[in-house]
């Protein structure tokens, strides 16, 4: 598989666009890092003053809820048509302020924002039609989450049309996943690890940890490039797409191996939607066990959440069959995955950033150089930055109310809204990573880096299994009790 990236997207922090292939020099990789002057710099920027500007209302004693519009539940065509024609200003509002903020960000850019705001407003009016699909009462049922549905229906489009040249301005992919990372950060803060408890962020390191070293050890096995075994690893070991695009940056991996490691996350994501809930309720585990497992195998939170869901929904109507109250395996996977596991974006882009300019470029170039703070920096993905920052005001939000109370209060009038829009921004990441896919190009790349990502899937559903229902059974036992 090959993404097309729009001109001018480029796997690192400096946005040079180098021919397949090339090691920027380090003059390239060092200069021009002004604060208004890259993709990355420009993705915080849009995602803090959404959550500045989120928490200023809140504080206030409102909400951005009227903005961060998402269609409500259905289940007849009539009543989802008058619930989009009742909120057709919100909806008209949200996509003059995404085209505003994106297509500043892309005029500062020097991009073409002509053809960029016409492309955006398809992808918008696709996105939205996604989006009500999702909110149908029996999505969840059919797996039709709307990220995943994006993918899917990106990938038949594109495969079986030709698509104009200039609509590819608009599919920004790494500029819509990198607003949606920093605007992640919202949801995470770091109490909530606290609030998880030591066995789920020890779960949540060990599978990190170990599921990145078998699939890097296996690539470099085979004998794939180093670079390309790490974009692989922290692809399965943390949040997929995400994580994939984040380290691509941080260690200077080559556009083609940042698109086939996303392939992956994405292919066997969707395997995982079916295999787990499937053999979760084959093998007898309470909701709680088997929304842990999930978290801790699963490799994209929409499809994560998909199958925890199914699981939840399973139990509800399977008459005390299964363990545990329904929506305990949400909240397990909640906890593992994306409390636990997603943390680690930041943790792997600065720790492999440091690997790759102090031993990896020496190695290639047989010079011997120590550590250069400023060429990290450099290679430091930047909207990681913005991830931490948005955790961190969060985090001092969040302090200031018991687990109960957040939950209550901060989490549908400031968190869900924000949530809402990092949703719109992962679903124009998903849509443009399916539009810009050619899935003939697949067969190029050989079985190598399958094989090494299939060996970190086998066993991070084996420790995953053997942590979730043996090892730290107890712990996700009682949390499912006390739903």
């Amino acid at each position: 598989m090959h993404l097309n990236f729009p001109e001018g997207i480029a796997m690192s922090d400096t946005n040079h666009t180098l021919p397949t292939g090339a090691a920027p020099s380090r003059q390239q990789s060092t200069r021009g890092g002004g604060l208004f002057s890259t993709e990355d710099w420009w993705a915080v920027w849009i995602g803090l003053l959404v959550i500045v500007v989120a928490w200023a209302l809140f504080a206030s004693g409102s909400s951005i809820k009227w903005l961060a519009v998402a269609p409500a539940k259905w289940s007849s065509v009539g009543q989802t048509a008058r619930d989009v024609g009742k909120h057709l200003p919100n909806y008209v509002a949200l996509f003059i302020v995404f085209a505003f903020l994106f297509g500043v960000s892309l005029a500062a850019l020097k991009q073409r924002i002509g053809s960029f705001l016409g492309s955006f407003l398809i992808l918008f009016i696709a996105s939205a039609l996604i989006f009500t699909l999702g909110a149908w009462i029996n999505a969840s049922k059919y797996n039709l989450e709307p990220p995943l549905v994006a993918l899917a229906l990106g990938l038949l489009i594109s495969n079986v049309f030709t698509l104009p040249e200039w609509f590819s301005a608009g599919l920004r992919v790494e500029f819509y996943i990198k607003v949606g990372i920093v605007l992640l950060g919202a949801t995470l803060p770091f109490t909530l690890l606290v609030w998880a408890g030591p066995v789920a962020v020890a779960q949540a390191t060990i599978v990190s940890l170990v599921t990145f070293f078998v699939i890097f050890f296996a690539a470099k096995a085979f004998g794939l490039d180093r670079r390309f075994a790490a974009v692989l690893g922290v692809g399965g070991a943390v949040c997929g797409v995400s994580a994939a695009i984040a380290i691509a940056g941080a260690v200077r991996a080559k556009r083609e191996q940042a698109s086939i490691a996303i392939t992956l996350v994405v292919l066997w994501a969707i395997v995982m939607i079916f295999v787990l809930p499937f053999a979760s309720r084959s093998l007898g585990l309470s909701t709680a066990v088997a929304g842990a497992w999930i978290g801790t195998s699963e490799f994209a939170d929409a499809a994560g959440i998909a199958a925890a869901q199914a699981y939840g929904d399973f139990a509800k109507h399977a008459g005390g069959a299964i363990a545990g109250a329904p929506e305990a395996s949400l909240q397990a996977f909640t906890l593992m995955k994306v409390v636990g596991r997603d943390i680690w974006i930041g943790i792997w882009a600065f720790a492999l950033a440091i690997v790759a300019t102090t031993r990896w470029e020496s190695q290639d170039s047989g010079v011997e150089t120590g550590v250069n703070a400023g060429e990290i920096w450099a290679r430091f993905p930047k909207f990681v930055i913005g991830f931490v920052i948005a955790s961190a005001l969060v985090t001092w939000i969040a302090s200031h109310y018991s687990l109960a109370d957040y939950r209550k209060v901060v989490t549908p009038e400031f968190v869900a809204p924000i949530t809402a829009l990092r949703t719109w921004a992962f679903t124009f990441c998903f849509l443009s990573i399916g539009l810009t896919t050619r899935l003939r190009s697949l067969t190029a790349t050989g079985l190598k880096p399958f094989l090494a990502f299939t060996a970190g899937v086998v066993v991070n559903i084996a420790i995953g299994y053997v942590l979730s229902a043996h090892v730290f059974a107890p712990y996700w036992s009682s949390l499912g009790q006390g739903s």
